[in-house]
């Protein structure tokens, strides 16, 4: 693509079209510009798109477009094609930094992110002025520049928060310290001396405040990993300054947004996350400073306010305080009765409580407060933070801290009781209370492991927890009974099986609660309890006990997918796949309805893909529906077939990317069912399978491999007498995956089905071939997992056409070939095969070599070289041959 006029004007009207609402707009103009992106010039044109524009939108767009452009295609993948030309990569380097410095906020932080994952490939290595070209930008004195140039620092340096430790990653860290720290520092000092100038200008304010955020989250970043010595010898300098930050109090600053944190609040939020680090990580460096934090953080928690604005700070700041009260060095702080109390009441409780804002999301915004409270990224929340200062507090002050609590929990229970249309709140806030105090120990699939024993989960739930699911109108009081759902849910492993099996039913009927929330929980609930183990590693609640319920629960989890807002639920979706799961055989009279209405959920979500989970748990659905009817009767295969191929063809048809490599897995689990010869259906498909544009994209390669071994499983011969035309398209595509390391094992896949079911006279003219191909990439790019593959394949080979032809095959590329194959290959590197079919094509394959092959039975004396190969083969039969038994 030239760098001209014309093609700039292209580019915006397909950028335009991209905008669009309407999909037959939007997808054509997305299908060209995926299609034109591999050329030359395309990202250095929308650079210049983004950089000239007079129309804002476009701009915009185009910082975007380049942005996914860079995350898909920068990365070098080994054995695959470079997406980006040479040129095309230098210029990107050359201009990008300066056209980011210079570009509005919003461009900004686009190219931002995008010099983020240039620098992720290429810094330092392949970038190494990178760094001294954004530092030398201090100098100029402009805070856009100068915050761009911290806002892609951070975008660069934060990934030192979770790298694994390795000698690569102290290099880099080292050479930015050494080229950035300092002058941090000082821009540090410097913007804080502009503070106090520019004290009474709230718009330079406002700029000044942004970058001393920006250069605390970069402080955080730079000491995550260890504390370096550069700011190990000015730690004065730094914590002095955010001590002051933390106390100060500027009214110019001050929102009166209720909802969004302000600049202030921001600043100070980050300050304690930076408190928080080197308390834990470096508690015997940070200890003079200590007592003057936690002081000002104190403060800071008994002086702020409940307003939503506040949430991120008080939450850091009592993050601060649980990293504190758990490290043994500061135990001395809290063991005064009167601080514990103190904190309890001041800081806690205040703060498990369920606000007005906490209400609001639950009924109007229930999908962000659950992905908050249930999936655990309420990091950030004041009640989860709460929760671990609980948790922190109990290290140490177990008993203590156990005794003041129950006294407030029993004090809510009591006013809760009083009045429960006005008080439910307490109780809220009770079982919340009791949560954070019972839970030790957690984990993502058996909730609570450990316990505080001095808590009675069972009389709770007794108590104060049944009561609610029992409660005749599901809709009344939802948050309680969301609480009382979610207390099952998270001591599931430490309730007893009687007590579980008595929530069963509750929450089945509550999948048909109004509230989004409250019905989403017992879908979760239900799917966690169907997955907890018992004895013999069986499920811990049979069908047998769930056989008085599969109506109601099916037909309640189907109806919750109708309830506006719950269209797309994944958490419902998936407890319909685990209740397949569980209930098996259970569900095959229900299965003619059942997939009517799977079909046609998947016919709507098909039109645009939005939630990949939801959609991962329908296809799996449609799956375990299959398996589970297919076995118990093989004939229904044809049933499903015409239920689902109309959907499937439109899917293949839009090329619904997300979903076609479902399709094909699908298609293959339907095929290898059949017991009878391919379907004309499949065949009419199978040219379809062979087209280079659906192996390029990785996604479809497992299942396209899948399905073309089960046309080759059911179908061989037909393949071999009506479409032996496409044998070759069948080899390419095996040609191709073996060239990559990513996918040489598909390509093995493929290859090995080849052999076992294509009858022999149809693929003879190809072997050769196949064998020159192996040898050449096993010469060129010699991997562990391709010798793995190889040495299945050469087994298989010699078990289906037997040793003497597999010797010929060797020694017609090149004579006395095969001794040397045996010897340098086979003998070295057999016994790295794993798997226990891999060992037994492996041993049955020697076994025909040592017992076919001449040479083998040679016992002259100048075939020393044999007769050890032979020694060596035995010996490893006879191992396997042990192991396999």
């Amino acid at each position: 693509m030239e760098l001209n006029d014309g093609n700039l004007q292209t580019l915006t009207e397909y950028l335009q079209k991209t905008l669009s609402p309407d999909p037959a707009v939007r997808r054509p103009a997305e299908k060209f510009l995926e299609s034109v992106e591999g050329n030359q010039n395309y990202p250095i044109l929308l650079l210049t798109l983004l950089e000239k524009s007079q129309d804002e939108v476009i701009r915009v767009c185009a910082a975007v477009t380049f942005k996914n452009y860079i995350k898909r295609n920068w990365r070098i993948v080994e054995d695959e094609p470079n997406k980006i030309s040479d040129p095309d990569r230098t210029a990107i380097k050359a201009n990008i930094v300066n056209l980011m410095l210079t570009s509005p906020e919003q461009i900004q932080k686009q190219l931002s992110d995008a010099i983020s994952i240039l620098g992720r490939e290429d810094f330092p290595q392949k970038w190494p002025d990178l760094l001294t070209e954004m530092v030398n930008r201090f100098q100029s004195g402009d805070f856009h520049i100068i915050n761009g140039v911290l806002r892609t620092a951070h975008s660069l340096f934060k990934r030192y928060r979770h790298e694994f430790k390795s000698n690569e990653l102290w290099s880099e860290i080292k050479l930015v310290l050494d080229t950035f720290a300092q002058p941090l520092t000082e821009l540090f000092k410097a913007t804080i001396d502009l503070c106090q100038t520019h004290a009474t200008d709230v718009n330079a304010l406002k700029v000044l405040f942004s970058s001393l955020t920006l250069i605390s989250k970069l402080f955080y970043s730079l000491n995550f990993q260890d504390l370096p010595e550069f700011f190990e010898d000015n730690m004065e300098t730094w914590m002095t300054h955010f001590h002051n930050l933390l106390t100060l109090d500027n009214k110019l600053l001050q929102t009166e947004d209720e909802e969004e944190a302000g600049l202030l609040e921001l600043l100070k939020s980050q300050i304690c996350d930076n408190a928080a680090l080197y308390a834990q990580k470096y508690d015997e460096e940070f200890q003079p400073y200590l007592p003057r934090f936690v002081t000002a953080i104190w403060n800071l928690l008994v002086t702020t306010g409940q307003e939503v604005k506040y949430d991120l700070l008080v939450s850091n700041a009592i993050q601060f305080l649980a990293s504190v009260c758990e490290r043994p060095h500061y135990k001395h702080l809290f063991e005064d009765q009167n601080v514990l109390t103190s904190i309890c009441e001041k800081v806690i409780v205040p703060n498990m409580e369920f606000r007005s804002a906490d209400e609001e999301a639950f009924e109007d915004n229930a999908e962000e407060y659950i992905i908050r409270d249930l999936e655990g990224s309420d990091i950030d929340t004041r009640r989860r933070a709460a929760c671990d200062l609980v948790r922190g507090l109990c290290k140490f002050f177990e008993g203590p801290v156990t005794g003041i609590f129950s006294g407030y929990v029993s004090s809510m229970l009591t006013e809760y009781a009083k009045n429960p249309g006005v008080n439910w709140k307490h109780k809220d806030a009770a079982i919340y209370l009791v949560t954070s105090l019972a839970s030790k120990a957690q984990t993502q699939k058996h909730g609570i492991t450990q316990a505080n024993e001095l808590v009675n989960l069972c009389e709770f739930f007794v108590n104060h927890i049944l009561v609610d699911l029992k409660s005749p109108s599901v809709n009344e009081f939802p948050v309680l009974k969301a609480d009382a759902i979610k207390y099952v849910m998270t001591f599931r492993s430490q309730l007893p099986k009687e007590q579980l099996l008595e929530a069963v039913p509750l929450l089945v009927a509550h999948l048909q609660a109004e509230s989004i929330v409250q019905h989403t929980y017992a879908a979760h609930a239900l799917e966690r309890l169907f997955t907890m183990r018992g004895a013999n590693n069986a499920t811990l609640i049979t069908p047998a006990e769930m056989a008085p319920f599969t109506e109601q629960l099916l037909n309640n989890l189907f109806k919750a997918l109708a309830i506006p807002g719950s269209s797309e639920n994944e958490y419902m979706m998936k407890a319909i796949m685990r209740s397949f799961s569980l209930l098996q055989e259970a569900i095959v009279p229900y299965i003619p309805t059942l997939i009517g209405q799977l079909t046609h959920k998947l016919l709507l979500v098909s039109k645009n893909p939005s939630k990949p989970h939801f959609n991962h748990y329908l296809f799996e659905s449609l799956c375990l529906s299959i398996r589970i009817t297919c076995k118990a009767n093989r004939d229904t295969v044809g049933s499903f077939e015409e239920a689902l191929f109309p959907v499937f063809t439109e899917i293949l048809q839009n090329d619904v990317q997300e979903f076609v490599p479902y399709v094909f897995q699908v298609m293959s689990l339907l095929l290898e069912i059949h017991t009878s010869s391919i379907p004309s259906s499949y065949m009419a498909l199978f040219p379809h399978l062979l087209q280079p544009a659906l192996w390029e994209r990785t996604g479809n390669i497992p299942p396209l491999v899948r399905l073309l071994q089960a046309y080759l499983e059911k179908g061989a011969t037909t393949i071999a007498s009506t479409a032996a035309d496409k044998i070759p398209g069948l080899l390419g595509v095996f040609q191709k995956l073996i060239a990559s390391k990513a996918n040489d094992h598909q390509g093995f896949y493929l290859l090995n089905s080849i052999v076992e079911h294509m009858p022999p006279d149809s693929i003879t003219q190809y072997r050769k071939q196949i064998f020159i191909l192996l040898f050449q990439r096993l010469q060129s790019s010699k991997t562990t997992k391709f010798v793995k593959s190889f040495m299945v394949f050469i087994n298989l080979y010699c078990v289906k056409y037997g040793a003497i032809a597999l010797q010929e095959i060797f020694d017609d590329i090149q004579p006395k070939m095969f001794g040397m194959v045996v010897e340098k290959i086979i003998i070295p590197e057999v016994q790295k095969v794993s798997g226990q079919v891999e060992k037994k094509i492996c041993a049955v394959g020697i076994t025909k070599i040592l017992t076919e092959c001449p040479a083998m039975m040679d016992t002259e004396p100048e075939l020393t070289e044999c007769s050890e190969a032979l020694q060596f083969l035995q010996g490893y039969l006879q191992a396997a041959t042990v192991q396999l038994v």
